[in-house]
């Protein structure tokens, strides 16, 4: 059954970005180890955009970040070297443990246009994978299984889910998949986790006797769950096991405050690594909640 329905609320990311930020919500800040969840766009982008819609180096630590693309092309430099172009139906993962930088530019917008449309998700990782040495891999084609079945068209982006498994190497129990649902075809939610949820990215689908459209998230009990598609609909559905509480201060993921206070205070002093090939400028930290304090010695 659905316990909560969580609908996207729009934030400016700066330049004319806008993303729709479903997770972290007041009434629920995490499902499983997915503790952040943006849907990007729909954006149509002109050719010649301004630099200003890219998003300059920042850092992360305590999560891996996973970016996956309906439609468009970014492009990721990060301080371990890694320069990789993402496209549709492809995987970035970034796992930053104890601390990575990087960009996302959009380069192939500025030379002839794009539309961008995807969804970047956080995953928490385990208190005893936190400070793990910082990694990338990009994922495509066998990485990612794909099937079809009764009008639903099926990609599994990361864990085991629908008798598959990615070969996303991830850190917790977890399942994250990609539907793209004709009207009328019904599919499964994975069950076999404490927590799990349901995206929809485009259309609309029922669930327990109720339509549900577009922009919205349904977090579901641990009961067998079936939804239907009531319009051509792209689905996103994600679950796992929890990982214990988590503090979050903007890019930062930490089961300790003081440790966020300490990635703050280290991007403030100029102390984590830009990307090497994309190093001219960054994202300040901001001001506005203010960083977390470290304590006093």
């Amino acid at each position: 059954m659905v316990e909560l329905v969580i609908e996207q609320r729009r934030r400016s990311l700066g330049g004319g970005m806008e993303v729709g930020r479903v997770l972290p919500f007041a009434k629920r800040r995490m499902v499983g180890p997915y503790i952040f969840f943006d849907h990007m766009g729909p954006l149509d982008l002109p050719p010649g955009v301004d630099r200003s819609v890219d998003v300059r180096p920042h850092p992360h630590i305590g999560l891996s970040t996973v970016t996956y693309l309906f439609s468009g092309e970014i492009v990721h430099r990060d301080s371990l070297g890694y320069a990789q172009a993402i496209r549709p139906r492809e995987v970035n993962w970034m796992t930053a443990g104890r601390g990575i930088t990087h960009s996302e530019r959009l380069e192939r917008a500025r030379a002839q246009g794009d539309r961008l449309h995807g969804i970047q998700a956080w995953v928490a990782l385990p208190a005893e994978y936190e400070e793990v040495d910082p990694g990338f891999s990009h994922h495509a084609g066998a990485d990612l299984p794909q099937w079809s079945d009764g009008g639903v068209h099926g990609q599994l982006i990361a864990g085991s889910a629908y008798g598959l498994t990615a070969a996303v190497a991830t850190h917790s129990p977890q399942f994250y998949a990609h539907l793209d649902m004709e009207p009328g075809a019904t599919a499964e939610i994975p069950a076999g986790h404490s927590e799990r949820a349901v995206y929809i990215a485009t259309g609309a689908v029922e669930l327990d006797g109720a339509d549900y459209a577009a922009g919205r998230m349904l977090v579901l009990g641990k009961d067998a769950s079936r939804l239907r598609a009531v319009a051509h609909s792209t689905v996103m559905v994600l679950g796992g096991e929890p990982v214990g509480e988590r503090f979050l201060y903007w890019n930062f993921v930490s089961s300790s405050k003081e440790r966020l206070a300490q990635a703050a205070a280290d991007w403030k002093a100029g102390r984590m690594k830009l990307p090497d090939a994309d190093d001219a400028e960054f994202i300040p930290l901001p001001d506005d909640p203010p960083p977390p304090r470290l304590p006093s010695s």
